[in-house]
């Protein structure tokens, strides 16, 4: 795990065995297979996604230049969901969620970014802590909601409740959906969440 104030990412080259991913999804699914397979992850060559974003992906130069620019490796957390005895991975966040958010809801950032939403905005890929926001929202405070979220300023918030935790636990009295990365996976009232510490080894 990264400590406060510590450098993060080394200038390396991708290893010959690096998988290239252009999403957050892709790559939750290149590690689903893996961890299926009960092989070893294998090194991510990220090339787009919230998590790319966040690692500095978009403020460097452009995918077409990667060719001609060193690459950066980074230790980043793996996101863990189970429901119902079945765990699904996660790089960048998991959202629970109704429709239109309408009742309870949940968001765990291993990211800063969700879309072009801020949802995380003090997240850190590699500190072992996932960030959690949870609570449920009128319809005007959804809509001031959204729109500070993509500035990141829709935190603090009195009827939202923010924490980071390396394990959490969402209840509901009624089903949401659960998107991973972008990715809608299933329907559930109930899921656990943990983050797995430095599980990948990520190039962008």
């Amino acid at each position: 795990m990264i400590s406060p104030g510590s450098p993060y990412g080394v200038l390396a080259d991708a290893p010959p065995g690096a998988v290239e991913v252009n999403s957050d999804g892709a790559a939750a699914d290149v590690l689903s297979a893996a961890r299926r397979q009960g092989v070893a992850l294998p090194a991510l060559l990220l090339r787009g996604g919230d998590l790319y974003r966040t690692l500095g992906g978009l403020t460097t130069l452009s995918p077409d230049s990667n060719s001609s620019r060193p690459s950066v490796r980074f230790p980043v957390d793996l996101g863990v969901v189970e429901v119902d005895g079945a765990e699904y991975v996660f790089v960048a966040h998991a959202v629970l969620r109704s429709r239109a958010w309408r009742g309870p809801f949940l968001v765990a950032m291993n990211a800063q970014w969700c879309g072009p939403l801020d949802l995380g905005p003090r997240s850190h890929p590699a500190d072992g802590r996932l960030d959690i926001t949870s609570g449920k929202l009128r319809l005007a405070q959804r809509l001031e909601a959204r729109r500070r979220a993509r500035s990141g300023t829709h935190l603090p918030h009195p009827d939202l409740s923010i924490r980071r935790t390396r394990t959490e636990i969402f209840q509901s009295d009624r089903t949401v959906t659960l998107y991973l990365d972008g990715q809608r996976v299933l329907r559930c009232a109930q899921a656990s969440l943990r983050v797995e510490p430095d599980a990948l080894t990520v190039y962008i």
